[in-house]
């Protein structure tokens, strides 16, 4: 059957800041009418560094909740810069010309994640026009505003791709995605109906503690984790956390899960634990949430992506935890794991432009599906 193919792009810069992720997709279309789904194939990635003085400011806003309409704008336009001069370079790097991108679908970096209250709402720091002028690419920004307005929690938006992932041959086994970011989030994508949900914190925390003891940004192959042990009765200190027996659907973000959070927990926490100690404490804090989310189902494949899946502590946590389970990486299944939540915007972009809905009630608790983002051209696109 013949197909028709179009070229988009995502960018994600996630809840840890640790990076610029681009996907540059393939949507592959069947030309005539059928029951056969578009098809999303990876063609390539890179990860660009933030400057580092962007990203300290960035999470400083993020710590602090407090600056200036200056600073916030001024903040949002340097966003908006790099991600713009990162497609740029991405480009040049791959040898692909601008007007063969359809669209970029850019995320932005969440700054703030408040989807229930009297005025509910996920602030995305990202002025489109700026990446539209600087790469003459129709950008699709804004993913979450609208399924927040029918009144769901905006996130996680990545479990509706995920399902599009799957073909026929994984329609016998129980297939569930894990998201390793800044936060945890899971896809149950078969058995159906879809689920998806933040499960708590990943990276945020480990991060954060690996910075203020060690001065380093991640903790390279889960191997500080790996020196220490779990002290049960922290974890138990640390999973009295309400977030953690809410219904979904539910997602949270640095708003809740910081190094304040755990700092404030350590200190009402009276035997001294090493560093180490803590660190291997919190990839458990990490994994059980996720395990309890899903050992109920039928043995089948957890299949990790971000960040978290080169931790080899959390990798073999989770193992552990699921000794039924096939747990594996998604490069192991030809599926890129650095790139996965860069490749759902570029996937989100191709909705949008397409008149597809992006979100799944069932997985957001928003009021119906509809469509998701807000297209940003400029006139040579028209």
């Amino acid at each position: 059957m013949k197909k028709t193919t179009s070229f988009y792009i995502g960018i994600m810069s996630g809840t840890s800041v640790d990076g610029i992720d681009i996907a540059l997709v393939r949507q592959e279309e069947p030309e005539e009418q059928s029951q056969q789904q578009a098809t999303t194939v990876f063609v390539d990635g890179r990860e660009y560094a933030f400057d580092e003085q962007l990203r300290e400011d960035v999470l400083k806003l993020c710590k602090e909740q407090h600056t200036s309409l200056q600073h916030l704008g001024e903040i949002t336009n340097r966003l908006s810069i790099a991600y713009g001069d990162a497609v740029n370079q991405f480009l040049q790097e791959i040898q692909v010309k601008p007007e063969q991108i359809k669209a970029i679908g850019c995320h932005g970096q969440t700054v703030f994640h408040q989807p229930t209250g009297q005025y509910p709402f996920s602030m995305q720091l990202i002025n489109p026009s700026i990446i539209t002028a600087n790469t003459g690419i129709t950008t699709v920004s804004d993913f979450r505003s609208m399924d927040v307005a029918l009144g769901g929690q905006g996130a996680p938006l990545v479990p509706l791709f995920h399902q599009s992932l799957i073909n026929d041959n994984n329609q016998n086994e129980a297939l569930v995605f894990l998201n390793l970011g800044g936060i945890a989030n899971i896809s149950i994508v078969n058995p159906a109906p879809l689920l998806g949900y933040d499960t708590g914190p990943a990276n945020v925390l480990l991060d954060a503690w690996i910075l203020k003891v060690q001065g380093k940004h991640y903790d390279k192959d889960g191997a500080f984790a790996g020196r220490g042990q779990c002290n049960k009765a922290l974890l138990d200190v640390l999973l009295d956390e309400p977030y953690f027996t809410l219904p979904a659907p539910k997602s949270t973000g640095r708003e809740l899960f910081n190094l304040n959070w755990l700092e404030e927990k350590l200190a009402g926490f009276e035997l001294p634990i090493s560093d180490a100690d803590i660190m291997a404490t919190l990839v458990e804090l990490t994994c059980t949430p996720i395990i309890d989310s899903i050992k109920a189902l039928p043995a089948g494949r957890l299949l990790v992506c971000g960040g978290g899946a080169r931790n080899a502590s959390i990798m073999q946590c989770l193992a552990n935890g699921l000794s039924d389970w096939q747990v594996c990486c998604t490069d192991d299944v030809g599926i890129s794991s650095d790139y996965m939540e860069a490749m759902a915007f570029a996937w989100l972009a191709y909705r949008c432009l397409n008149r597809l809905p992006g979100n799944d009630p069932n997985v957001t608790g928003a009021s119906r599906s509809e469509l998701c983002g807000s297209i940003t051209r400029i006139g040579s696109s028209f």
